[in-house]
């Protein structure tokens, strides 16, 4: 058994599902008591009474209540995220914004609030559920592509203010995960690609990937617990790609 996070709070935003699930239930596995943030209410308890953790339901766009905040959590976890798929000349203001302030600020706003607690135990892990995409762009996602590169940068500043005081800071970088974020894609990328969305994953998601298969959830999760753990201490201002091989093109 692995109870190497035994004694360590958790704190993992788009907790309920997809990466999030799996991150809370690799964490959890491994001692730690988990807190699933999500603004699906139902998700997040049910996932909590699961793992002996507690729910939150939060509404990560609702900024002002976050910077009021104050974390008590040893582990946090940035994961939530959603998608948009459109040209930048047809791409909606208000939905570039609200990407953003859901994948860059509010990240920005609980590593604030999480942060003084980590500093007062000389101990902390920021994980941030970064993408390939916050190392390399893809037409069509400008708001996610930008949030994801200052998610990467922020992470960065983090690890760097935080190396002296116990905290480290580092991004996970996935290509295409098997999640309902990604399968909502599909129909978009059919759309603005002009091709059934049969083809899209063969055709758009996964050309530049030297494996040819989506990633799964518990894959990433393990690494987070990894880097969560006391063997990952020297580990910070990092960015982990498993892209199947994206990035190395």
């Amino acid at each position: 058994m692995d109870d190497s996070l035994n004694g360590r709070k958790a704190l993992v935003t788009g907790g309920a599902s997809g990466i999030g699930a799996a991150c809370a239930r690799a964490l959890a596995a491994r001692g730690a008591k988990v807190v699933v943030a999500d603004v699906d209410a139902s998700g997040a308890a049910a996932l909590a009474d699961e793992l002996g953790g507690t729910a939150w339901t939060v509404d990560l766009l609702d900024t002002e209540a976050l910077a009021a905040l104050s974390l008590d959590c040893d582990i946090l976890v940035n994961n939530a995220g959603i998608q948009k798929v459109a040209p930048i000349e047809q791409f909606e203001p208000a939905e570039f914004r609200r990407i953003l302030t859901l994948m860059l600020e509010a990240p920005f706003l609980l590593i604030r609030a999480a942060l003084p607690h980590m500093y007062a135990n000389g101990y902390g892990r920021i994980i941030n559920i970064s993408s390939v995409h916050g190392l390399r762009a893809s037409a069509y996602k400008s708001a996610y592509v930008s949030a994801k590169h200052g998610l990467e940068g922020l992470s960065k500043v983090t690890a760097l203010e935080g190396g002296e005081r116990g905290v480290t800071s580092n991004c996970i970088n996935p290509g295409y995960v098997r999640t309902p974020l990604v399968e909502r894609q599909i129909a978009d990328q059919a759309r603005v690609h002009g091709i059934p969305e049969a083809e899209v994953l063969a055709k758009v998601m996964l050309t530049e990937s030297a494996v040819k298969r989506l990633v799964e959830p518990s894959e990433v999760a393990s690494l987070a617990a990894w880097l969560a753990s006391d063997d990952a201490g020297m580990v910070t201002g990092a960015s982990y790609t498993m892209d199947g091989g994206w990035s190395a093109r």
